[in-house]
């Protein structure tokens, strides 16, 4: 699909912005890391390329936003997927499953993202095919692997959306869908962060079509929860050993989960990405979705933490307006 990234990468933003690392590292401030609050000439000079930067992320958008299933090995091997209409029996623990592969690989999308939206998941996983799309999911719905929920009883604010059963996450889990190092959830954690979490399935794709389209390939994606459990067992462990100076420790597991400490605190990102590149280098990404709530002291945070930063089209003119006034060094993308 690659929508916004043909002319430019991610990392057109982050070439200059190392230099605001650079200088400001030995600062105390909100801002910093990707996104230090700078005066003179040289602020509003990179504030003007950032801007020309996301306009030109947003023209395309707008130009090539339907999916083309030509345009990735992505999207050719989803073309392959939905080209098979054959069902076959996959054992399950108490019972034998009736799916094609198009409906293990929608298991493994919802478990991976704990909740994606039913709109997003026919644009990218169907290709715009609503019939192919309906049929699968009462296939699944039928044999008790996902579950459809709304995210508010408010029913011009809701959205559909997708989340596995528990019987569901066995199954993957069982049968291998998945990687052993890619986490599967089951059901609702938060509901009123439903609409928010859906989201981060759109983002993943939008960032995950330029890896592909720079010759790599998604190996893991984590979300802020296995991140924060993964510190905080390393934490939990250490304080049952009586380790002293706990905040030191804090730090230190942080480093080696390659999580950012922003003035002390720990920042998460809403989701990483790690990939292998085409010279069969392991990278990753972390990205941030921001909303309309996020204030100037929050916004520098994430950006100083080095997050790339996207947001709802809705969200955007208004963040935006909030980096330029506080003249915080961070791109932030439409979503």
């Amino acid at each position: 699909m690659s929508r916004g990234f043909d002319n430019f990468e991610i990392d057109d933003f982050r070439d200059f912005l190392s230099e605001s690392r650079n200088s400001s590292s030995d600062r105390n401030t909100s801002h910093g890391r990707g996104g230090s609050s700078q005066t003179g000439p040289g602020a509003q000079e990179k504030l003007d390329r950032l801007r020309d930067a996301e306009f030109r992320s947003d023209e395309l958008f707008r130009e090539h936003g339907k999916p083309n299933p030509s345009s990735s090995s992505r999207q050719a091997r989803q073309a392959e997927i939905l080209a098979v209409q054959d069902r076959r029996e996959i054992p399950g623990r108490d019972r034998a499953y009736s799916l094609r592969p198009s409906e293990i690989h929608t298991l493994a999308e919802v478990g991976t993202f704990r909740v994606v939206a039913v709109g997003d998941l026919l644009s990218h996983a169907y290709a715009g095919d609503r019939s192919r799309l309906d049929s699968d999911l009462r296939n699944l719905i039928r044999q008790g692997l996902v579950e459809r929920r709304e995210t508010t009883a408010l029913k011009k604010e809701s959205q559909k959306v997708l989340t596995l059963t528990k019987r569901g996450e066995r199954l993957i889990r069982r049968q291998g869908f998945v990687t052993d190092s890619q986490a599967i959830y089951e059901g609702f954690v938060k509901p009123k962060e439903a609409t928010h979490d859906a989201a981060l399935y759109r983002l993943y794709q939008k960032a995950a079509d330029e890896i592909d389209r720079k010759g790599g390939k998604v190996v893991r994606v984590q979300l802020d929860y296995e991140l924060k459990e993964e510190l905080y067992r390393k934490l939990g462990r250490a304080q049952a050993r009586g380790e002293g100076q706990m905040q030191q420790t804090k730090q230190a597991f942080a480093t080696q989960l390659q999580l950012p400490v922003v003035h002390g605190k720990v920042s998460f990102p809403d989701l990483r990405i790690e990939y292998s590149t085409s010279q069969m280098e392991m990278a990753r990404v972390d990205l941030e979705l921001a909303t309309g709530h996020y204030h100037a002291r929050h916004l520098a945070e994430k950006a100083r933490a080095g997050f790339q930063i996207y947001a709802q089209a809705e969200d955007v003119s208004g963040l935006r307006r909030i980096r330029d006034d506080r003249e915080i060094m961070t791109s932030i993308l439409s979503l």
